[in-house]
């Protein structure tokens, strides 16, 4: 399946997709059932629930906003897949009120944890959905990320406060309540039980390129694309990344995952 988002979006999901995508083939393979049941935890109106739903699979959306909700019906309504995806209303901590614990072959926990009181208890209870041998997408904004782009803005004492804040937080307008760190994510994935097989930097480049270049340029958007590829898998730029994507695995799981995207039994 092609990347399901427009081209100008694709530059901020292009990298979560194509290793979300692969994650869900190989637990196809795995499981040898061709539709996953996925829990999308914070799935807001359906950006990965719907193009997940159009690969086939059962897709439960937890989010907290009826009018996010209410969007995701639509745009599944409108893609076709109204039958394989649902919207309940919620939010991470009281996740199992809503959703069934141990059931899913597939969790996304995606731009939640930066808003939750509890981190540790986002990831365990995202973790505890998790059928035995299950995967989880994990998606949080990423510190150095907000620090360079103050810094390049010129706002010196703002990107200064970001790297002192325990939070990663530059001022009191900032609207991002926490940031984190590669070394945070994987501490907290491992510290759920889970196994970390890939880490990826999301958004390295496509928020410090000025669109109208990537708009006019012939070329450019893939050229940037293939940029911001390239460099995901490279620790070297997690550290700048405006957003990283940890995947995991559950330790009943009979592969582990390499950076690389080849698969070690």
């Amino acid at each position: 399946m092609s990347d399901p988002m427009r081209p100008r979006a694709s530059l901020r999901t292009a990298v979560v997709w194509e290793v979300l995508q692969d994650a869900l083939d190989r637990r196809v393979k795995a499981t040898g059932r061709e539709s996953l049941d996925v829990l999308d935890t914070g799935g807001g109106s359906g950006k990965f629930a719907v193009p997940v739903a159009c690969l086939g699979h059962r897709v439960t959306v937890v989010d907290p906003s009826p009018n996010a909700l209410f969007a995701l019906e639509r745009r599944a309504a409108e893609a076709g897949v109204a039958d394989r995806v649902k919207g309940v209303q919620g939010d991470a901590h009281g996740l199992f009120d809503v959703a069934e614990r141990g059931g899913y072959d597939v969790v996304l926990c995606h731009g939640v944890l930066e808003y939750v009181d509890d981190p540790a208890e986002g990831i365990r209870n995202a973790v505890a959905a998790l059928r035995s041998e299950g995967v989880l997408s994990l998606l949080a904004a990423g510190l150095g990320g907000a620090v360079l782009a103050r810094a390049l803005a010129g706002h010196f004492k703002e990107a200064r406060q970001a790297l002192d804040d325990p939070n990663g937080r530059w001022g009191t307008g900032d609207p991002v309540p926490r940031r984190f760190t590669a070394d945070q994510l994987t501490g907290l994935v491992e510290g759920a039980g889970l196994r970390v097989g890939a880490v990826h930097g999301v958004r390295v480049f496509a928020d410090l390129v000025p669109g109208v270049l990537v708009d006019t340029e012939p070329g450019a958007l893939e050229a940037l694309l293939k940029l911001e590829e390239a460099a995901a898998e490279l620790p070297a730029f997690h550290s700048v990344a405006t957003q990283l994507h940890v995947l995991g695995e559950t330790a009943g799981t009979g592969e582990a995952i390499e950076t690389d995207g080849s698969v070690e039994a």
